[in-house]
């Protein structure tokens, strides 16, 4: 049986270059290697023809240029992709390229699965399977690019996953996504969206203050968010709205407050005023999001009419709000529609 070969987007240019001296070769020339796989998107060492040809032998032994490979993509009618990629282990995730004009963003996954279970959400339902490795989450970025022939400008981490509890295997990958000799894709461009994991969120202030963060409020409430966001019985609405006050001290730019609107549920006028006196004073800026209404399941997003006086209410109280466009919904990559993780046990994968 062969043995298993590492993926290589796994290593940081320190790492393979440490290794690389193991083995008795220059440094230099890890930066050589990223180089082919970042820069040139090169998926075999074969093809790295500045590199002796006993090393390329001895990199295709020990390791894999990326893991993954897309089983289907579907296209939106706005323009958005959604891609299936398989991991090694027959799970798959889902990720979605969303151009605007000149520019491409990303929305990375970062768990098969998503252990937080909120009712509204395609990929809450299917529970958790694992967190993805670092080499998994770089990996959907760099089949994109591959796959589309062009440079990824944003990432957004609202994929499958809430990425502030797989957060050692997050900040390795982002080290990558960021880095020169990496996807080079710079830090105020990357958006971590998080349900609200207090102590993650405060050392995200340390590791990544240049990151934008976004928060899935959903409710200013307890109960219901207890309901909507069932990790707020965890991490109390209190505690989610202390830390995030000592987090913009420290980074001192504003947070996005993501807000999903269910008809009769957190769309109500008292909603609303609510929210404006729980947020006010904090340098957040507010996004409505109407849901995206997931089959089998029993949420109604708000009519168009029930949206505009949500955000009358907060545009009138001060608050700096928007209503986010959704892309993709008729591909069904729209926020909380992403869920076929068992896809390649239906007969998508490789034959």
């Amino acid at each position: 049986m062969e043995a298993k070969r590492t993926a290589i987007m796994n290593f940081t240019l320190k790492d393979l270059a440490a290794l690389l001296e193991d083995w008795g070769e220059p440094t230099y020339r890890a930066q050589q290697i990223f180089e082919w796989v970042y820069q040139k998107r090169a998926d075999s060492f074969e093809t790295m023809t500045n590199l002796p040809q006993d090393l390329r032998k001895k990199l295709a032994q020990e390791f894999v240029v990326n893991s993954l490979h897309v089983v289907e993509t579907v296209s939106s009618s706005d323009g958005s992709r959604k891609f299936l990629i398989a991991l090694t282990d027959g799970m798959s995730v889902e990720t979605v390229a969303i151009p605007h004009r000149d520019r491409l963003t990303v929305c990375v996954s970062s768990q098969v699965g998503c252990p937080v279970g909120c009712p509204f959400c395609a990929t809450g339902q299917v529970g958790f399977k694992r967190n993805l490795e670092p080499s998994e989450i770089v990996g959907q970025v760099w089949l994109v690019a591959k796959q589309l022939d062009r440079r990824v400008d944003n990432l957004v981490f609202m994929g499958m996953g809430e990425p502030l509890l797989n957060y050692d295997n997050l900040c390795q990958a982002l080290l990558t996504l960021n880095a020169p000799w990496g996807m080079g894709i710079g830090a105020r461009r990357i958006t971590i969206s998080t349900v609200g994991v207090p102590p993650a969120i405060l050392k995200l202030a340390e590791d990544w203050p240049e990151l934008r963060l976004a928060v899935s409020l959903q409710s200013p409430f307890p109960e219901v968010r207890d309901y909507l966001v069932p990790l707020n019985r965890v991490y109390s609405l209190r505690s989610l709205l202390d830390a995030l006050k000592i987090y913009i001290t420290r980074v001192r730019h504003r947070v996005t407050i993501e807000y999903t609107l269910w008809e009769g549920v957190n769309d109500r006028i008292k909603d609303a005023y609510e929210l404006v006196k729980l947020l006010r004073g904090l340098n957040v800026f507010v996004n409505l999001i109407p849901g995206n209404r997931v089959d089998g399941l029993p949420f109604l997003p708000p009519s168009p009419a029930r949206v505009k006086k949500f955000y009358n209410i907060l545009k009138e109280n001060g608050m700096e709000v928007s209503i986010r466009l959704s892309r993709g919904q008729d591909i069904e990559a729209a926020c909380g529609n992403l869920y076929r993780i068992h896809g390649l046990e239906r007969g998508l994968g490789r034959p």
